[in-house]
Order: structure tokens, then sequence, then C-alpha cells
């Protein structure tokens, strides 16, 4: 495997320490209205609270109260004082800032911008809070004509803003605060006092937005499966801005999955909600122009499960029923809403993707097969004209250490195919490394396609904190269907980071989308890496033809950027329509 080239192996110039929050810090500063919040809507106006100083006082004791009598007592996992520090630990808003370009060249078809998002709590709580729990923030970095402009901004959704009004985090987390039944009922019990006294408007929901960027029907969106997408705005100088809240029209309700999958010639979108009462799972999908069609009931799931993600052919869209759930009996044993059932047989859900109903759906058992990212999925047929369908994914073992304990979770690359005249489902394993999110070149959605990006995960995670990345793999999976080979045959070009260096998910960028007789490996990878050692951050680019993953560009970035989760690149072209 190879690292980042000589010339980047010298260590990062350390930046001002007043350019970005010390590593271990857990003061995050609030900006004020003029400048953080931006937050744009039809009315152009914040909410307003009424100002109840010994109400305040009287929420805050309780909520100690629920910590020092109620909690169980903190898990590694959900101790803020653990978990947020680093470059876990959140950061300021950064307005646009000009950046160096410290290594190579920006190549021309990078002109647009790349966004990434991921959890950035605005305020700290003294109880249980896990990282995923943190308020979304948007990274981008837009690029025209070889110079670079970097971003930060808080997605301004309706939990941030009465938070930042209120100067307090008052919306309970949902993941690290729903672990004993007296904890949760307590503070199901506080914040609908909030409620009932005009401290929170329930009605536009209590989402952190703060997983993934999708790009369709001409608009950008921030997504996390809780709650409903948030529209943001790419400004020309490089500035992110909220718009508004969006449920289609009235036609989406509650939320979706923030892994929309769009098919790139007919630019629709598919997508889903999962949901803890009856029916558990909803499929729908939007037109090109961004309008949602109907909604899909899939009956046929008889218990919560947290998927999150799913994949589609020009056929079919496909559903993944595993064995992580919400599971409310537990609270009373003390444990948690969301658990693994280890009896629980997996399916892959298999539905006509412009289905009116649920009646041609088919399921198929996949006995240990936890899928929370899928690659991709494409469509075959067999000697007899019965259609097959090949899905890509990394699969989860250890399911079991899910949100406490990540740093024991384990991923090992498969390929599975399902005969659908036979009903037989066969497994390859592609790879044995511990990878996870990944990526292909975007025009090969719902497609065969030949090449897999991966993130490549640390080989000593630390304990009880979610899992960083090492370095990108790339992986050939069409010489899969030439025989029996060792699932480390399929890597075909790795890219170490370097020492104490970690970074995420990469983005594949073709090098002309517009060509169609382009190979499908031609263009680059971009994502940002991180140096533990001198505390600053960087944009990769990357050669992804090269058998090395030859770095071709290196930005210095302003600030420390978080690891985070999902990202995408815009063209430049899209970005006045938004």
């Amino acid at each position: 495997m190879n690292t980042i080239p000589g010339l980047m192996h010298i260590p990062f110039n350390s930046l001002a320490k007043n350019t970005f929050k010390s590593q271990t810090t857990l003061t995050t500063s609030v900006f004020g209205l003029n400048e953080g919040l931006h937050f744009t809507t039809n009315n152009e106006s914040q909410p307003t609270l009424p100002k109840h100083s010994l109400l305040d006082t009287i929420f805050t004791t309780l909520d100690s109260a629920i910590i020092k009598f109620l909690d169980p007592p903190l898990h590694l996992s959900v101790d803020p004082c653990y978990t947020l520090t680093g470059n876990f630990a959140p950061v300021d808003e950064m307005s646009p800032t000009e950046c160096e370009v410290v290594y190579g060249f920006l190549p021309q078809c990078l002109d647009g911008v790349y966004i990434r998002n991921g959890p950035n709590p605005q305020f700290i709580r003294s109880g249980p809070q896990h990282y995923l729990d943190g308020d979304g923030m948007v990274h981008a970095i837009k690029i025209s004509q070889g110079r670079a402009t970097f971003c930060s901004r808080y997605v301004k959704t309706n939990k941030y803003l009465f938070e930042n009004q209120l100067k307090s985090s008052i919306v309970p987390n949902v993941i690290g605060g729903m672990k004993g039944l007296a904890p949760f009922v307590a503070r199901a019990a506080l914040f609908c006092a909030r409620i009932v006294l005009g401290q929170y408007d329930i009605g536009k929901g209590i989402g952190v937005a703060n997983t993934n960027v999708a790009f369709f029907g001409g608009r950008l969106y921030a997504l996390c499966e809780s709650d409903l997408p948030y529209a943001l705005k790419v400004k020309h100088n490089g500035d992110i801005v909220t718009l508004d809240q969006q449920d289609f029209k009235g036609k989406l309700s509650m939320n979706m999955t923030a892994h929309p999958k769009i098919d790139p010639d007919t630019k629709e979108a598919f997508a889903f909600r999962y949901w803890a009462t009856y029916p558990h799972m909803t499929y729908f999908r939007f037109d090109a122009k961004g309008n949602k069609q109907k909604d899909v009931p899939i009956f046929s799931m008889k218990e919560p499960s947290l998927t999150h993600d799913l994949a589609i052919t020009q056929k079919y869209a496909i559903i993944c029923d595993i064995q992580l759930g919400a599971h409310p009996m537990n609270l009373i044993h003390n444990g948690s809403l969301v658990s693994v059932d280890k009896t629980k047989v997996p399916r892959i859900g298999v539905l006509p993707r412009y289905a009116t109903d649920e009646s041609d759906i088919k399921w198929f058992q996949v006995p240990g097969f936890n899928v929370f990212h899928m690659v991709n999925a494409w469509d075959e047929s067999d000697e007899y004209g019965n259609d097959v369908l090949v899905l890509v994914a990394p699969n989860i073992f250890s399911l079991e250490h899910f949100l406490e304990r990540v740093d024991l979770i384990q991923a090992s690359m498969e390929k599975v195919t399902i005969n659908f005249g036979t009903g037989v489902v066969s497994r390859k394993t592609l790879s044995t490394d511990n990878m996870e999110f990944p990526v292909i070149n975007p025009a090969y959605i719902a497609k065969k396609n030949k090449y897999v990006y991966a993130a490549i995960c640390e080989k000593t995670p630390i304990k009880a904190k979610m899992m960083r990345t090492i370095g990108v793999a790339k992986l050939d999976i069409a010489t899969s269907e030439e025989g029996n080979k060792e699932p480390h045959k399929y890597t075909v070009a790795s890219r170490m980071y370097g020492d104490n260096c970690f970074g995420g998910e990469p983005f594949f960028v073709a090098r002309d989308p517009e060509d169609t007789n382009l190979e499908e490996d031609d263009g680059y990878l971009v994502t940002y890496v991180h140096d533990e050692s001198s505390g600053e951050s960087r944009f990769l680019v990357m050669d992804a033809r090269s058998p090395t993953l030859e770095v071709v560009a290196a930005v210095k970035l302003p600030q420390r950027v978080p690891y985070g989760l999902h990202g995408l690149f815009i063209k430049e072209k899209y970005l006045s329509s938004m």
C-alpha cells in the first residue's frame, strides 16, 4: 500500500491556535445572529421564544436531576468528555475563506463544490451524548479555475434555531439519551413540558440533518433519517445557506432515508423511510423535477429495522431487513431502545422500482447479512431467461457492538447474487479488509460496474470511539466472475494517508462526465484528511486510475475539519440552479 508522496510526509505546518478550537476542549462558542445563522425562509423569520428565566432554571435543574439520579453510569460511547475530543470535537462555523494549494494542481473537472456533512454539536451536554447526536455541519470547498474557497456552516434546523436562541440543548438526544425506561420517560415528559409552554415547535421536527447531502430535482438537501430534508444553497462566494425544511408540498411526512439513490440517466431519486410503528417501512420516489410520488407501504416488514440505505437497478429497488432495530421493551430492563435481535434472519427485499403497492415484492433470506451502506446493484439474466439481481455491499459483523463499541465492528465486502427463477442466493467475499464508506462512479448507479472505492478502517481503533479511516482502496469487482480468487486479490490499488493521518469517505469525480466513451475509472477521488500530530486538515485529490491512487493536489484548509460522514461533488453549472 502507498502513502502520500514524500513531500506530504513533511509535518503539516501548525495553524495559529486562534483559528480553530483546541482538540481537547469541550467548550463551543455560538456565532452571533449577524453572521452565524444565515437562515432564510419564506418569511425570513426565526422562532420567537418567550423569555422565562425562572422556567429555564427549573428545566435545567430537572435535567440535571435526571442525569444524577436516573441515568445509568455513563458508557464511554455516550460520555462527551471522552468521545467528543481530538478531531471528533466540534468546531465553529467559518465564513468563506480562500485556501492555499500546497501540492500539485486542481484539475478543471473539479470546478464546482465538494460538500460533506457530519455531526458537530452546537452545545455539549453534561449527560449522555453520542457522537451521532450532534447537529449537522456541512464543510464545503468551492473550486474555480484552480482556486479553492472553504466554508463551514451549521444546517439551520428547527432544533438548531430554538436551541441557539435558548443558548442550551433542550431536545433529547435520540441515541445517547435512549437507554433505560426511567430516564427515557423523564426526558420525554420534560421535553413535552417545554413544547406545551412554547419553548419548542415540535411541528417542525427534532432532526439534526447531520448524515448526508443529496442533489436531485435541481436542489441540494441535508439529510438525516430522523427528519425531513433541509434545502441548502451554495452561494457564488462559497457560502452555504439553509433555505427551508422540505415536505415536498405536503407529500412527504415525518422522515426519509439519508441515502436516496439517484438514477444518473432518468434523474429520478428513490428513497424510503422506516418507523417504529406500522408500517415499519415505506418506499417512494421523486421524479426528475423533484416531485414526490405515491407512498408504497411495505406491510411485509413485520418489525422495525434500522435500514440505512437502499440500492436500485434498472428494474428493481432493493431494501434490507437487518437484525438492528428499535425494541421499546428493552427500556424496561435498562437496555437501549436500539438493539440487535440475534434470532432474526436478515432478508433482502426486491420490489419493482415503479411499484404502486407491495404486491410484487420478493423477500430472500440471507443469514448473517447486515448492511448499512449499499455499493451498487444491477440486473442480469441466466441462460433460461430468469431475472438475476447482483448486489455489492459491505456486510457488518459483530452488529451487537453498533453504537456502543463501534471500534469492534468489522466489515467484509460481499457480492450477493439472487436468481429469481430458482430462488437461489449465492454470496462471494470480495475483501476481508475492514472497509466502509464505499462509493462508485455515480454514472454507474443501477448499472453493472467494475470498480469500487472504499475507506480503509484503522487496524487498532480507539475503544468506544467512532472508527477512523487510514486510507482508501480500489477494488476490481468484475474479476469476481473469472473464478475463485483470494479476497485480497480484488484490491487493485490503495493509498494510505500516512502516520497519524486519518480521512473519511472518498468521492469519485469523473474527468469528463459528459463523455460517454470515458473509462469508468477515468477521474479523481476527493476527501478530507486530518493530521492529528499537527492539527491541520487538508483536501486531497487522488488519480483514480493510478495504481497507487497518486495524489495530484492537496489544499491546506483554514481550520480543522472534524471526521464526518457522507458528501458529494456538484459541478459548477448546477450550482446556479439551486
